[in-house]
């Protein structure tokens, strides 16, 4: 069955680079990020993982564990691991699940059933869907899904964004607007009646329109 935004993020058990892990106790009660790759040693691959690793702090102030997963085993991760922080200049010090059996790519809709049980003989081609990120929040619940094609590279930055206005819009009644960026101005949702409004906002908004209500982001 094909995951939507808000259901429960599939729990798992699998083994990572830093252990066995059940996933969604290996959340806790905070924010999560677990983002996809076709293949170890893939050329995309190895900078995401890099530069992940250097955003890993920004990611850490905002209570957002990392995870990654390949699919292939632990034991191709390590020698990976290596080139990644050889080639982009930073340590991945976020675990990277093994997926031999894919079935963890399958879990997450990345494959389908009919794939088959084991990566061995499957080249990065095989498993090109298998290039997504999932934002999953303290509930468990998928907030985020992003999926890119194998020839281009994800846009980190713009994940950090998101989860900056995802855990902005769970704790106020508001929304975030195009190309919004921590600090800038932010939309009253329409759940939120006027009178309402003046409760929460008492500061008053800018309305060109009744149902565009804006308003500074609140803290």
């Amino acid at each position: 069955m094909a995951l939507r935004i808000n259901d429960e993020a599939p729990n798992f058990t699998a083994e990572t680079t830093e252990g066995m892990i059940n996933f969604h106790d290996w959340i806790g009660d905070g924010w999560a990020i677990i983002f996809s790759h076709p293949k170890d040693f893939t050329p995309v691959c190895t900078t995401e993982l890099g530069y992940l690793a250097k955003l890993k702090p920004e990611f850490e102030k905002r209570n957002c564990k990392i995870i990654g997963l390949s699919v292939d085993p632990v034991s191709d991760h390590h020698a990976w691991l290596k080139d990644i922080e050889e080639t982009q200049g930073h340590a991945v010090t976020y675990p990277l699940i093994g997926d031999p059996d894919l079935s963890v790519a399958k879990l997450y809709n990345m494959l389908p059933a009919e794939a088959g049980d084991t990566s061995e003989g499957r080249t990065a081609a095989d498993n090109a869907t298998v290039r997504s990120v999932f934002l999953i929040g303290p509930d468990k619940k998928i907030k985020l899904m992003l999926t890119y094609p194998m020839s281009t590279g994800r846009n980190f930055d713009e994940v950090l964004r998101t989860l900056d206005s995802c855990q902005l819009t769970a704790v106020h009644q508001v929304a975030t607007p195009v190309n919004w960026k921590q600090g800038e101005d932010v939309i009253i949702v329409p759940a939120v009646s006027d009178e309402a409004a003046k409760e929460k906002f008492p500061g008053g908004w800018t309305a060109p329109k009744p149902y565009l209500r804006i308003v500074p982001q609140p803290h």
